[in-house]
Order: C-alpha cells, then sequence, then structure tokens
C-alpha cells in the first residue's frame, strides 16, 4: 500500500502535524489526535479522479 504523506495545521494549536494518507480510498472522515496539544481533529479526504488530493482538517465543534 502506497500512503501520502501531508503535512497541515492543527486547528487548534497551529502546529504543522504530518498525516499519512491511504490514497486508495476516494473519501475519507476519520479523526486523528494532533501529536502536539493531543486533541482531536477531524480530517475529510477526497481524492479526485484526477488524482488530486482535497484535505480539511476541522475541531470536532465546527
Amino acid at each position: 500500500m502506497n500512503l501520502l504523506t501531508q503535512i497541515v495545521s492543527c486547528p487548534y494549536c497551529n502546529e504543522p502535524i504530518e498525516l499519512e494518507l491511504d490514497p486508495s480510498i476516494a473519501h475519507q472522515r476519520y479523526i486523528e489526535d494532533c501529536w502536539v496539544c493531543c486533541r482531536p481533529i477531524e480530517v475529510e479526504l477526497q481524492i479526485q479522479e484526477e488524482g488530486q488530493c482535497h484535505i480539511q482538517v476541522k475541531t470536532q465543534d465546527q
């Protein structure tokens, strides 16, 4: 399995965090804890047919 690595900013502490993404699933939504502040981040990933990734991260109360 080929995972993609993407760096995003935590919506709580604004620190950069590294996500490992599975591009074999076109639409994903999951919770991952920030490595810095340990708060839960909602991650939504959409892979377009052209292979482009759209990643959205937000707090659980947004």
